[in-house]
This record gives structure tokens, C-alpha cells and sequence, in this order.
């Protein structure tokens, strides 16, 4: 009996087998998967494709290159189109240039004096006071109770996600002014790529851009892209789908199959071609028993990344069932869905059951669609039924986690799979000042471990040490989307403002809803003004915090932590806690629950242990302690099914579909051909399509190449792939300076991605890169011609005016983390003809070759070390004239030493897209 998610890929093959890209025997070798798993390279055309704007704009301009040299070589350049459905969502261009703001000085909700109620306020029964509103424009002084004003409708909401309603008064108050201006500041830097997304929308056809201000990628996908079954001209078949980020894997835990590959594939697909991968083993993960009150959705999800990182599941399918699956809500699902990446999965498939059909019907699904739904699923036997005893599929591997086990953790402080648990938080960070520098260890000495630094901050004096937390931000994105946790965070911050809590205002706190889906219940809930008191206000609708894009720290507290060498920490729910991803000065991340990322904001310190110390004093000088304000499961099951309803899914959509007036008032050229502006730093042409080849040509030999690089283990496209601020000494900042930019305009790398000349100086120059040539992290490289020490482009500029070719030397896992295009596209346009390393990230692998530059890697056992090899010598790599997959090639160095290596070509696909030069070239001679 197949696993559901093999029965997806065979219903693809089937519906889409043209005897050319889906053979035949692609179809036979699926349903054959239990003896070809592992063994045969098998095509999946999914039923449509996501992209963020960070990896949707080099699309996009790709795109808008491949018309240019289709026109160039005489072919007709409207017939590049997506040939399949594509979705494109601007949220990753907001920055936090704002926060807090007034809303700091908002009245205590939970003190003054208490008036009788007159009518029921929220689910939470927040009681009218007489005190001024926040100072919104919205509400006009104090009311009592029964003011007939509370009804009059004289005030109109200007929020264009959703309204904010005001809890003192419940009347619609204007969006926080930070979400204004922050929306104000993304549309004006912004304003360039915006208008080249709104140009893609009109001349492209099959595709759909969802404008900023909607709702993260991931969010979008959940509520407002996903069909579970299409149904094109009254033909039903699976949703499926795969986008340019790791963690389109989200969707799995609505029964829909999709994956993140790399920006380069994805083009591909959406020209047509399938998506090719290694018939996988699919792991069967059951999970059993329940878990405890405590712990929440993150925890669960963390607990089932370590057993899945343990089982080593890399590279393959993991499959839920067992009777803790219908325990889980669609939410939850997605939560451990979306984690895929952290374990190495290629995705975590829920199959569809009754759960995924009461949850699509709680969100406003046609009730008509839902019974054809139902009807098409049971008959091609694609919903699963946990009441009937029918034969459960057979897997390559069975996994058993027992939901019971599970306790609450954090993550971190520098890798998203080392877990605390929250119990031992204080311990474990004295461990980790304690150990060498490393993966855990910050090797502060021990007679330094207590220092105190003194600190003034608007007026008053506050005292930093180890552990203390500078950044909290709680983020709805990704594991964050499950309403329990964000509503756990609500209910955890209105306890805490009623005890007379509070958080010190150093602490740069931030609340970014997913999408304005998350904002609605969190304010329809009445918890949304107990979060803005402890400063954990709405900053707006986008990636911020977890990509770098945070305001910085107060000058006063970034010296404080430098002058005393002090390791500060972050500490956020996000999904990514590389070392430096938030701030240079902030060296310890946590990853934590929503709740728990409040909790730890108003101790202060991770240096806490919940169950002995308190949180802080409150009213009357009590102590508070976590367990104090925690909330039961009985409140947040409460509060959820009184604020989280269906009409917030359909107002959310009808948002989405008539957009915003910044974005319908955006104007856009219509041309076929985008009119390119020489002087753009926003918009370039890049060079990919200069050497546009008809036919495939022989692998051309790599003679005489230095080592650009010489890299160790665990190096991840956070280290390659331009990211983040723009550094003011980088040479991105040179060229931009050039160009007549002050570093106020830079703005970030994420939002410059259309330009290759920004990305190609961007590529390594993370400032916690290891060249093993520096001996410490710094984004430089040796010359070896001339023996300067360079920034790494201006090092790769030199070599390609010299007419050298370069290779990078690296370790284990190159490549790890999120998939990310300019990852390879960097380093090809930076001269790198080859990568040489002892393994390799499996997507990263494959936008190597689809980039056009050789993955190589070393034979077992063997690594530079090794073989002698210093980084120094000059590498010739001959090619033969027919490739095959997996064949091992010589190098012979400048010092005579000669090794083998194996050319990591999987497949003959892989080969010929190598041969054109790339999978963007061999797509574009398909015009000609």
C-alpha cells in the first residue's frame, strides 16, 4: 500500500505523462516506489508555484532578461510566460524603522478604578475606565459606561488589514501609527521594485502578485492560495506545490504536497518543467499519547525535530499517522509541517481527514466544493480515515514519538536544533559562558561571568549583564501561525499588566502579525492593548526581526554590551537563530513560544529559572511568578473559538483580492519588454542570457583555478547568500556610494535582489564568514597573484580580469539552511567554476548545477586535510567528453599532486542542464 504522498506524485505522473519530460516509466517506477525507492530519478509537476519578493524579484527579472534575448535571438518575446500557475507575495521588503511609539504610555487596562459594565466588551470582558485612550485620533478622551457614543459609528476604521478596535471604548481606532509609518517608509524605498511587480503583473501572463501590506508568503499560502483540489474546466486533481522558500512546507499539514527548491528550479517549473528528485524513502512518523497542559505547539514541534534529526530522515518524505495525528489541529499540523528544513526532511506530509475538512469549513470553504472535495479524495484514495481499520500504508521507516514526553523548550543560543529545555534555561547559558567558543560555547572567563555594566537609558539607570535580553520579538509566521500560541501571548500579557508587570524599555520589542488574520483575533480577543503595554506593539505585515530587518539597538546599550564584552541576548519565534542573524552585538538567539518570548522580555534575562524565581514585582511589591499568569488550555480553547472564526478568513480574503490603495495607485509601464533604466540601483539586466546557447556544448576543461575560498564545515547561504543590512564598509556599499547613495538609502540586500551587481558584491560577505586564509570571521580573501588581502568580490573581480577561473574548497554540509538562488548565482557571476567540498546541502547541490557551476566532492574519508592540501595551489579539473552520473573526475594541482573526486551529477537532466550552461539557458533556447 503506496504512502499518501507517493500516491500524490503518482497521480502527477499519471495526469501530466507526455512520453517526454513525464515518461511512461516514470509512472511504473512510482508505483514500484517500495523496491525503487532511493534508486531512480522520477519527474513531479506540481500544480502551481509560490514566491516571496526576496526570491520572486530575480525571477521576475529573469524573467524580464529571458524576454530581452529571446527578442535579441530573433524569437517572439511575449511567448515567455509562466506555463504554470504562479503567486507572488511582497513581504519580505518591511523594515522596523519604527516601534513603540506612544503606545508605550498607554493606560494600565488592568488598574484604575473600576466602573460596572453594561454590556459585554470581548471575550476576555475587559472593563470600561475612565481614562484617556492611547492618544489615537480614533477615540476623543474618556468615556464611562453606557456612553451612547460606544454605538454611534462616528469614528471609521482606516486600517486597511483589519480593525483594530479600541478596548477602553470598542469603537475602530486608526491603524497604530507605526504600522503607518513603517507601510509609509517600505512603499517609498520600495517604490522601484514595487512598480516593476506591478509591471510583471500586467505583461506576465499566469501569474498573480499579492502587493505588501497582505500577510507573510507562508501565511498567504495557508489561508488565502491553497485549494487542497483544483478544479480547472470540471477537472478535479490534488493541489500541489513548491516555492522559493524551505518553508513552503507549511502547507503539508492541510494535506497538500509542497516543498522550497531553489529559485533556479522554480523558474524552471514555471516554464513547464517538472521538477525532478530521487523516488524517496518515506518515513512513517506515529505519534501517540498527549501532551501536557504546558506545553505548546512550538514544543511539540521542537521535540519532533530533534527525533526526526536523530532518525536521520534528510533527504526523504515523513508521513504522520497514529492517534496523536487527530489530536492535532490543522494548525498545529502546519507548525510541524513548516520545520521540514530544521530536520532535514523534504517535506512532512499530513494526509487530508475529518480534522482538515471541519478546519477548511470553520475557514469559509464553499460548503458545495468541500462535499466534491471529500467525494474526489475518498475515490483516488487520498483521505484518510483514523476511525476505520483499514490496512495502513507500508513505509521505508517507522518513527514513534509520544506526545506525553514533551516538555516546553527554547532554542539556541546560536543553532535552531540545539534545544533547552525551559526548566534547565539558566543552567545550560552558564554552561554555554562556561564552554569554548563553538556551537554553544561563548568561553567568557569566570571571573567575568558576573560583571555588571551600568547603563542610562531615557532618564534612568538599568544594569546590563550575561543574559540579559536587548531584542523580543514575537512573530506569526511560519510555527508561529497557530492561534493558540499567539493568543497564549495575549492572555500571558494581560495577566502580566493586571499583576502590575512591565518590561524595561531598552528592550527592543516587536509584535509582527502574520497577516492581518493574526491582528484581528489578537484585537477581537481584547489581549492586543496588554501586549502594546509591555511594547510588544503591531510594527506591520512582513519579514522583519527573524531576517535581519530590525531597527537598531540604542546607541547607549550597543556600547554598554561592547565596552563590557557583555553576550546579550535575543530572543524571538521565529524559525532561524544563526549567530549575528539578529544584531552584530546580540550573540546569543533563543528561539521560544510566543508566550515564552513575553515571559523572558519582562525578566530581563535568561538567566532565570521560572519555577524558583519570579518574573518581576508587581502591585504591592508581590513577587510574580510564570506559573502566575500562564494560561490554562481552557482559556485559550475559549478564547480561540470566540475570536479565530470564519468571517475573519473571508473579510481577510476579500482584502487580499481588492488589494490597497498605495499598490492600486502604483503606476507601471505595460510594455512587453521592461523599459530598463540604466541608472536603476534597484533594477539591473543581469548577465545570464549574454552566451545564450542552442545546443548543449562538451564541459569545457578548468585549468590553473586558485581557490577563492577555503571554507570548513556547516557553511550555510546565510554565509553566501547576500542578506540583511547593507554592511557601510562592504563593497556593496562602495558601489552603491558611487552611484551618488547615502547609507540611509541603501536599504537592504533582500530588497536589492533585482540588481546583480549589489548581490554579486553582497555574495560572502556575512562578517561571520571563516575564510580558513583569515583565520578569523571577516568577509575577506587572499589574492594570491598579488598577495593583497581583499574584500571577497574585489578578490574575485581581479582573478576575472586576470582571466583566472576560481573554485571555492569547503567541508561538510555546504550549502546547509533556507534555499536561496543568489547562494549560486553569486558565486557564478563572482568567476566560481566549481565548488569542491566533502558534502553538500542536496538543494544547494542542485542550484549549483543549475547555475552552471560543478559540484564536486571529495571521496569518503578524504578532505584537504588529507590529501595535503593547503588552499594555496593552483587546481586543473578535466572534463571528458560525454558526463555521466556520479563518475569520478581527476584534479591535478600546481604542486603535482593528483586526486579523485566524484562529480555529484545525479542524473542525465542534471548533466544537460550543466552542458547548456544552466537550467535558465536550456528553458530560454526552448523560445528560439
Amino acid at each position: 500500500v503506496l504512502p499518501y504522498s507517493i500516491r500524490v506524485l503518482f497521480e502527477s505522473s499519471i495526469r501530466n505523462c507526455d512520453g517526454f519530460l513525464v515518461k511512461e516509466t516514470d509512472a511504473m517506477n512510482i508505483l514500484d516506489w517500495k523496491t525503487k525507492q532511493n534508486n531512480v530519478e522520477v519527474p513531479f509537476c506540481p500544480a502551481r508555484v509560490v514566491l516571496q519578493d526576496f526570491t520572486g524579484i530575480p525571477a521576475m527579472v529573469d524573467f524580464a532578461a529571458m524576454r530581452e534575448a529571446v527578442r535579441n535571438a530573433g524569437g517572439d518575446p511575449v511567448k515567455v510566460n509562466p506555463a504554470c500557475p504562479t503567486d507572488l507575495t511582497v513581504d519580505h521588503s518591511l523594515q522596523i524603522d519604527f516601534s513603540k511609539c506612544a503606545i508605550q504610555n498607554t493606560p494600565n487596562p488592568g488598574g484604575g478604578e473600576s466602573q460596572k459594565p453594561t454590556a459585554k466588551l470581548s471575550p476576555l470582558k475587559i472593563q470600561p475606565r475612565k481614562l484617556p485612550c492611547r492618544g489615537q485620533t480614533g477615540c476623543k478622551g474618556p468615556c464611562s459606561a453606557g456612553d451612547s457614543s460606544r454605538n454611534s459609528g462616528q469614528f471609521s476604521a482606516q486600517i486597511e488589514n483589519t480593525p483594530i478596535l479600541c478596548p477602553f471604548h470598542l469603537q475602530p481606532v486608526p491603524e497604530p501609527e507605526t504600522v503607518l509609518k513603517n507601510q509609509e517608509m517600505e512603499f517609498g524605498r520600495n517604490r522601484e521594485r514595487l512598480q516593476f511587480f506591478k509591471w510583471s503583473s500586467k505583461v506576465f501572463k499566469n501569474i498573480s502578485i499579492i502587493p505588501p501590506e497582505t500577510g507573510m508568503a507562508h501565511q498567504v499560502n495557508l489561508e488565502y492560495l491553497s485549494r487542497v483540489v483544483f478544479e480547472v474546466k470540471d477537472f478535479l486533481y490534488p493541489d500541489s506545490v513548491v516555492g522559493t522558500d524551505s518553508h513552503t512546507t507549511m502547507v503539508n499539514g492541510l494535506g497538500i504536497l509542497g516543498w522550497g527548491v531553489g529559485g533556479i528550479e522554480t523558474e524552471a517549473v514555471m516554464l513547464g518543467m517538472p521538477v525532478t528528485l530521487t523516488l524517496p524513502e518515506v518515513v512513517g512518523c506515529e505519534l501517540t499519547g498527549t501532551a501536557s497542559p504546558l506545553a505548546t505547539s512550538i514544543d511539540i514541534v521542537l521535540s519532533i525535530t530533534k527525533h526526526l534529526r536523530q532518525a536521520d530522515v534528510a533527504g526523504k518524505f515523513v508521513e504522520f499517522f497514529g492517534s496523536g495525528v487527530s489530536q492535532l489541529s490543522v494548525a498545529d499540523r502546519t507548525t510541524i509541517a513548516n520545520m521540514c528544513p530544521e530536520y532535514g526532511a523534504i517535506l512532512s506530509f499530513f494526509p487530508v481527514d475529518n480534522v482538515t475538512l471541519k478546519h477548511l469549513k470553520h475557514t469559509g470553504f464553499d460548503k458545495a466544493k468541500l462535499e466534491v472535495m471529500e467525494a474526489y479524495l475518498k475515490a483516488v484514495k487520498l483521505f484518510r480515515n483514523y476511525e476505520s481499520s483499514s490496512r495502513e500504508p507500508e513505509y521505508s521507516q517507522i518513527v514513534q514519538i509520544s506526545l506525553s514526553s514533551i516538555i516546553p523548550y527554547v532554542s539556541g543560543p546560536k543553532r535552531s536544533q540545539d534545544r533547552v529545555a525551559v526548566n534547565n534555561m539558566k543552567s545550560d547559558f552558564q554552561a554555554c559562558l562556561n564552554e569554548k567558543t563553538g556551537v554553544k560555547g561563548f568561553q567568557i572567563a569566570v571571573e567575568k561571568q558576573n560583571d555588571i555594566v551600568p547603563v542610562q537609558y531615557e532618564g534612568n539607570e538599568y544594569k546590563l549583564s550575561h543574559g540579559c535580553i536587548v531584542i523580543a520579538a514575537v512573530i506569526s509566521c511560519t510555527n508561529n501561525c497557530n492561534p493558540s500560541v499567539m493568543l497564549a501571548a495575549g492572555l500571558l500579557a494581560k495577566k502580566a499588566v493586571e499583576a502590575g508587570l512591565v518590561v524595561k524599555p531598552y528592550i527592543r520589542t516587536s509584535l509582527s502579525p502574520g497577516s492581518g488574520m493574526v491582528t484581528h483575533y489578537l484585537s477581537s480577543s481584547g489581549v492586543l492593548p496588554y501586549l502594546s503595554k509591555l511594547g510588544f506593539e503591531v510594527v506591520g505585515y512582513g519579514c522583519s526581526t527573524c531576517v535581519g530587518n530590525t531597527a537598531p539597538l540604542p546607541e547607549a546599550i550597543r556600547n554598554a554590551i561592547k565596552q563590557g564584552d557583555i553576550i546579550a541576548c535575543g530572543v524571538l519565534s521565529g524559525t532561524k537563530n544563526f549567530e549575528g542573524r539578529l544584531c552584530d552585538c546580540v550573540r546569543a538567539n533563543y528561539l521560544a513560544s510566543p508566550p515564552l518570548v513575553v515571559a523572558y522580555a519582562i525578566a530581563g534575562t535568561v538567566r532565570i529559572d521560572f519555577e524558583t524565581e519570579p518574573l518581576g514585582t508587581g502591585f504591592n511589591g508581590k513577587s510574580i511568578y510564570l506559573r502566575d499568569i500562564w494560561p490554562t488550555r481552557k482559556e485559550l480553547h475559549t478564547v480561540e473559538e470566540e475570536c479565530v472564526i470564519s468571517s475573519m478568513f473571508k473579510e481577510l480574503k476579500e482584502k487580499m483580492e481588492k488589494g490597497n490603495k498605495r499598490w492600486n495607485s502604483l503606476e507601471a509601464p505595460e510594455s512587453a519588454l521592461f523599459p530598463w533604466d540604466l541608472k536603476s540601483t534597484y533594477i539591473r539586466c543581469p548577465s545570464f542570457f549574454d552566451k545564450l546557447a542552442k545546443e548543449p556544448v562538451s564541459p569545457q576543461a578548468i585549468e590553473n583555478a586558485h581557490v577563492l575560498l577555503y571554507l570548513g564545515d556547516s557553511v550555510t547561504t546565510d554565509h553566501i547568500s547576500p542578506a540583511g543590512s547593507i554592511a557601510r564598509s562592504s563593497a556593496a556599499a562602495k558601489y552603491l556610494t558611487n552611484k551618488g547613495l547615502t547609507p540611509r538609502e541603501f536599504n537592504s540586500y533582500g530588497a536589492r535582489r533585482g540588481n546583480d551587481a549589489v548581490m554579486t558584491r553582497g555574495t560572502f560577505a556575512n562578517i561571520k564568514l571563516l575564510n580558513k586564509f583569515i583565520g578569523k570571521p571577516a568577509p575577506k580573501t587572499i589574492h594570491f597573484p598579488s598577495g593583497q588581502t581583499l574584500d571577497v568580490f574585489e578578490a574575485a573581480e581581479l582573478y576575472q580580469k586576470e582571466g583566472i577561473p576560481v573554485i571555492i574548497l569547503a567541508g561538510k554540509k555546504y550549502g546547509l539552511g533556507s534555499s536561496r538562488d543568489w547562494a549560486a548565482k553569486g558565486p557564478f557571476l563572482l568567476g566560481v567554476k566549481a565548488v569542491l567540498a566533502e558534502s553538500y546541502e542536496k538543494v544547494h547541490k542542485s542550484q549549483l548545477i543549475g547555475i552552471g557551476i560543478a559540484p564536486l566532492q571529495f571521496l569518503p574519508g578524504e578532505n584537504p586535510n588529507t590529501l595535503g592540501l593547503t588552499g594555496r595551489e593552483q587546481f586543473s579539473i578535466l572534463f571528458p567528453p560525454e558526463l555521466s552520473p556520479g563518475m569520478t573526475l581527476d584534479i591535478k594541482t600546481s604542486t603535482g599532486k593528483v586526486f579523485s573526486v566524484i562529480a555529484l551529477f545525479e542524473n542525465d537532466v542534471e548533466i544537460t542542464l550543466y552542458k547548456y550552461g544552466g537550467s535558465l539557458n536550456f528553458v530560454a533556447q526552448r523560445f528560439l
